[in-house]
């Protein structure tokens, strides 16, 4: 594990509980705005937006809650902070920024450029 202070620690899992928990509020408003749509409106309301972007929407943040959710079993674990590619300390200000980041700047910069279709964070 990458060596942080107790209070970065405290800060990190703060951080990581704010993220999932806005997440959480995030879909479920989404999910609440989708169900408020009356069924004689619902096919207008689909027909004007693209397809599937309520879903991927959705998808993207149940994605990063399911890493969240990995991240705060990882500092429990005291397996946190660590590149899961190159294996050097990811750092602590990106972690405060994205608490689910599982690679450092260097090794995201180098994966974004290996697969850009992934719609994933960027640094």
């Amino acid at each position: 594990m990458a060596n942080f202070t107790e209070d970065q620690l405290a800060q990190l899992k703060t951080a990581l509980h704010e993220r999932y928990l806005a997440l959480q509020e995030e879909v479920q408003n989404e999910l609440a705005h989708t169900n408020d749509i009356r069924d004689s409106e619902r096919s207008e309301y689909l027909n004007d937006t693209p397809d599937d972007i309520d879903t991927a929407l959705i998808d993207r943040q149940i994605n990063e809650m399911r890493e969240l959710e990995m991240s705060m079993e990882y500092l429990n674990e005291l397996e946190f902070g660590d590149c899961i590619d190159c294996g050097n300390e990811i750092g602590f200000e990106r972690l405060l920024a994205y608490p689910s980041a599982q690679r450092c700047i260097e090794c995201q910069s180098k994966y974004e450029k290996a697969f850009p279709q992934e719609s994933s964070p960027s640094l």
